[in-house]
């Protein structure tokens, strides 16, 4: 495995963005999104009442500055997560994490079965080109598919479904576009932090990434290696009937428009969701 302890993307450095980039969208008075180039990461803690939080995801690559600046922002000059949760490992999802840590050092959570990419192990399978004639799967064997080193920091999350300093919150196993690959989700008001398992935009397509011209479609496709266990996921989460999610990729969706929209997906999943043909499929 190349550099098999590397905490860090480098040289990894994506010249794509959307003209969502850093805007940020108030999902619930505690629930903030925050758009990084293409990539969606959340923060969670209302700053109204408390200067405590937990950040979701961590952006591409070499964007820790924004990031940083996001967060005090939002809840003051000194502002840090209690901790940080993982939906998957991806370099759009965990970019920064290693820059972050240098100066938070805060625990990071992730799926068990996610922690080999996490801890120098593992490297995720390249990026597949096959799966769509969309530019940015034509460009994704050239995207980062190393795993990185953050064992200092990373830890299972616990076992029985909470997510430690999110009350009121549940972790739950989405694999298909990764192994270990999570979506979160509060009962109470139906919010769904669904990372990958499904977005609402074509990620394929560079002029709908672009654009955020706004569809529902399954999980991108050119990363994606279990395509049944991914239509199983989108089912699962469908049958939370949520309210609102905000997804990796896209612009949030909720009310009506999101209970038509996984449904559909879920009835069209074969022609929608998982590609024709590539290497993943089997």
């Amino acid at each position: 495995m190349e550099n098999k302890q590397d905490s860090k993307y480098e040289e990894s450095f994506l010249p794509m963005t959307s003209i969502g980039n850093g805007v940020g969208t108030i999902i619930q008075p505690d629930v903030y999104c925050y758009t990084d180039q293409i990539v969606n990461l959340v923060v969670v803690g209302n700053p109204n009442e408390t200067n405590e939080f937990v950040l979701i995801d961590t952006g591409m690559p070499k964007s820790a500055r924004e990031i940083k600046e996001m967060v005090q922002e939002r809840y003051g000059e000194d502002a840090r997560p209690q901790a940080i949760v993982l939906t998957h490992g991806h370099f759009d999802h965990a970019g920064s994490i290693a820059e972050l840590l240098e100066e938070w050092r805060v625990p990071v959570y992730a799926h068990e079965l996610e922690l080999p990419y996490l801890t120098g192990k593992k490297d995720y399978p390249p990026g597949d080109p096959n799966v769509d004639s969309g530019l940015v799967a034509k460009l994704s064997p050239m995207f980062p598919n190393h795993g990185i080193d953050i064992s200092a920091h990373v830890q299972k999350l616990p076992e029985d479904g909470t997510v430690p300093s999110m009350p009121d919150w549940k972790w739950i196993h989405t694999p298909g576009h990764t192994p270990g690959h999570i979506s979160l989700y509060r009962e109470q008001d139906g919010t769904l932090i669904a990372g990958d398992v499904f977005v609402t935009v074509k990620q394929e397509s560079l002029y709908k990434v672009i654009t955020q011209t706004q569809e529902i479609s399954g999980p991108p496709k050119y990363f994606t290696t279990d395509w049944d266990a991914a239509y199983e996921s989108v089912k699962k989460v469908d049958a939370l009937k949520p309210q609102v999610a905000v997804t990796g990729h896209g612009l949030p969706m909720s009310g009506e428009e999101l209970t038509k929209n996984l449904h559909y997906l879920v009835e069209h999943f074969a022609e929608i969701g998982r590609p024709d043909s590539g290497r993943y499929v089997n």
